[in-house]
């Protein structure tokens, strides 16, 4: 469940940036996200993975910071590949915006997490179950059918998963692009994502023997997680662009004008109709997640 492995997962290293940063919704067990298996990463992946990072094309600042990062990595990983039914432009405002998405997971009542800007691609995270820390958008592009994201996480986390406060810090790279439609004949878009991960003060045989299982069931779990609530999302958005429209209105802490592009990019830019009850989508959304409570009674076990 999201929830819960993304606070494990977080309070091993803070986070792997926005798709797996955060305490995202955690689905009720019928749930079953799709996904790509993907082999094991061994040093030639390593090396390679950090090849497909485009330093030519980023600042001499951030490209000196993701060669400290990929270099002092006590684990690298690629997840398996997910799939999300959603068109490029949707999915990159979702990426590079996250605040939004948290907002609306608040407002829906699945989540305890909170995002907050402190700057143009940086912010304030705090899960809820211990973790704190910060995320930073380092690089962003985008292709004709595509996209990726660059983010540096870092934080801490003290609590009941660990017998000792963690701090740490983790690149990210998320990459998607179009993989060919859905059964339903919707856009679909497969997401990869490349961690490379520094836990400080633990030693190499602690991080692989302990943490590190647990770190990538997690992380797994909840860029699927995502990725499925983010195709719930779509699919609801387009049957009833007007409800999504007027459940937007309840995300205080998402300017007028996000919430308003978060909406219309939701939907594949379809005009709202004059009817639409928030509450109805409300219900479809939430209906399928667990609520804040049932959260904090999972994490208390």
């Amino acid at each position: 469940m999201i929830a819960r492995n993304m606070a494990m997962l977080a309070g091993a290293f803070l986070t792997m940036g926005i798709a797996v940063a955060g305490e995202a919704p955690s689905t009720r067990p019928s749930a079953v996200p799709d996904t790509v298996s993907r082999p094991q990463r061994t040093a030639a992946h390593r090396q390679r993975d950090a090849e497909r990072i485009p330093a030519a094309r980023m600042s001499a600042d951030v490209r000196d910071t993701v060669s400290r990062a990929v270099r002092s990595a006590t684990i690298h990983r690629s997840l398996p590949a997910a799939a999300v039914s959603a068109d490029a432009e949707f999915l990159d405002f979702a990426v590079s915006r996250p605040e939004v998405m948290v907002d609306l997971w608040r407002s829906l009542g699945i989540s305890k997490l909170s995002l907050d800007p402190v700057a143009p691609g940086r912010w304030r995270l705090a899960d809820g179950y211990g973790t704190t820390g910060t995320v930073e958008l380092l690089h962003r592009e985008r292709t004709a059918t595509g996209g990726m994201c660059v983010f540096m996480a870092r934080g801490g986390y003290t609590g009941s998963l660990s017998p000792r406060d963690l701090t740490g810090s983790c690149l990210v790279v998320v990459r998607y692009d179009a993989i060919g439609p859905d059964q339903e004949g919707r856009e679909r878009q497969g997401v990869e994502i490349d961690a490379f991960l520094d836990v400080d003060g633990l030693g190499l045989e602690i991080v692989t023997r302990t943490l590190q299982p647990l770190i990538m069931r997690s992380a797994a779990a909840n860029v699927r997680e995502i990725c499925l609530f983010v195709s719930h999302l779509t699919a609801a958005a387009a049957r009833n662009p007007a409800a999504l429209a007027r459940l937007t209105d309840r995300m205080q802490q998402t300017a007028p004008q996000d919430r308003q592009a978060f909406a219309a990019l939701a939907a594949g830019r379809r005009p709202p109709t004059a009817t639409g009850d928030a509450d109805d989508i409300r219900e479809e959304l939430a209906g399928r997640w667990l609520t804040v409570d049932q959260l904090d009674a999972t994490m208390r076990r």
